[in-house]
């Protein structure tokens, strides 16, 4: 009989190129029966860039390519955190009444797999609820980032009721997936009984590519993902193209950009229309094809305030190498260590970097053009080698087939 899967998604679109595209496909073509219950917002399902699907996936449950889709309206349950605190203290499972626990609790998965801090709330209310009536179910905690972030500004009050909360949630989970090794070694200080896997955000190996001539004079730097925020700077990618138009054929394109949600959108001034192309959200298996020409990816995060973002191995960065294109970032402490023990890419070694800094760089790599095709070349080859969803798929089913043999 095949294994009934469950992946809890309490704040993400269910098309996530992670939960859906990888890792609940993965497991589908892995024999597992994969329900996802995922949230809708103002009766809509909604897209990567937060576009409400009007029009689509109008029924409350259906099949999405042979995925089982459970949906339900988005609580905000960040609003309630000392009313969870006191839920998770209570061992009543009675008290864990939002929604996304209930129709867990109704479908009696074998697996429970939560994709964030407030679908980890509730896949505990779901297993101690499941234990209640007799069966014995698994959870998994798949961590996309660390949740209370050490470093960022919320209120001291709050964080401490989550920190614990995380204290006495990890309790009940028997296996931790998550994106970098600094936040598994962060997990593993917290509960060294629960084990941790590295599953990186790397796409399927895309096809053999051409990779760039050394002799070619045109320079493109891509820009892949959210523009906003603590990730990426708008302001900074224009004046980087500002500089160096002045000393090469300079082009930036930009895949993504902000959110649909966004009041301001990018704006491009008309002096840098013909340098910056702004191509925007794209589906998932197009991305290969718009980025392969690049010379360099960049990734600009601030890490001063993120701890997140400085232990980020983020989706682009892989999309980046999986395509040949060296990694351009300033000093975050994964994907520096990543890029220097594979010659991958350029670190600038500054937490803060400055569009001069960038700037810079980009001038030495246009200049030692050898030097940059050698970083192509190990960018795709230790992505076919190691580190494609190839190789992490494998990951991914040997923590399944760890949990099953524990039965």
């Amino acid at each position: 009989m095949k294994k009934k899967v469950c992946f809890l998604v309490a704040e993400h679109p269910f098309l996530d190129a992670r939960i859906f595209k990888k890792e609940a496909k993965t497991l589908l073509n892995n024999g597992y029966e994969v329900t996802m219950i995922v949230p809708r917002i103002n009766g809509n399902l909604f897209d990567i860039d937060g576009t409400p699907f009007t029009n689509e996936f109008p029924s409350k449950t259906f099949i999405h390519e042979g995925v089982n889709i459970i949906t339900y309206d988005r609580v905000y349950l960040e609003d309630k955190i000392k009313y969870l605190y006191y839920n998770i203290q209570s061992y009543c499972p009675d008290r864990f009444s939002d929604s996304l626990t209930q129709l867990g609790i109704a479908l009696e998965a074998d697996i429970y797999h939560a994709h964030e801090y407030f679908s980890l709330y509730s896949g505990f209310g779901i297993k101690r609820a499941l234990r209640s009536k007799g069966k014995k179910a698994k959870l998994i905690y798949d961590s996309h980032e660390l949740v209370p972030d050490p470093l960022e500004h919320n209120s001291t009050k709050s964080r401490n009721y989550m920190e614990k909360m995380l204290h006495l949630m990890l309790k009940e989970v028997d296996f931790i997936i998550t994106v970098s090794d600094s936040i598994k070694s962060w997990y593993l200080t917290l509960n060294p009984s629960v084990p941790v896997e590295v599953i990186y955000n790397s796409p399927p190996l895309s096809n053999d590519i051409l990779l760039n001539d050394v002799y070619k004079n045109q320079f493109l730097a891509v820009h892949e993902g959210f523009i906003g925020g603590t990730r990426g700077n708008w302001d900074k990618l224009l004046k980087i193209t500002e500089i160096c138009s002045k000393t090469m054929d300079f082009k930036f394109k930009v895949i993504g950009g902000k959110r649909i949600t966004d009041q301001n959108q990018l704006t491009l001034p008309d002096h840098l229309s013909k340098r910056i192309e702004i191509i925007g959200w794209m589906d998932y298996s197009s991305i290969s094809n718009e980025i392969k020409n690049a010379d360099v990816g960049w990734i600009d995060l601030n890490v001063t305030r993120s701890l997140n973002n400085k232990y980020a191995m983020p989706n682009k960065f892989f999309s980046y190498l999986n395509n040949g294109v060296p990694v351009l970032v300033n000093k975050c402490t994964d994907m520096e260590q990543f890029i220097n023990t594979h010659q991958c890419g350029h670190v600038i070694d500054k937490l803060e970097a400055s569009a001069e800094d960038y700037a810079e760089a980009i001038n030495c790599l246009f200049l030692n053009r050898n030097k940059l095709k050698e970083m192509s070349i190990n960018a795709r080859r230790i992505m076919k080698e190691n580190y494609s969803w190839d190789h992490m798929q494998k990951r991914l089913c040997s923590v399944y087939e760890n949990l099953k043999a524990e039965e």
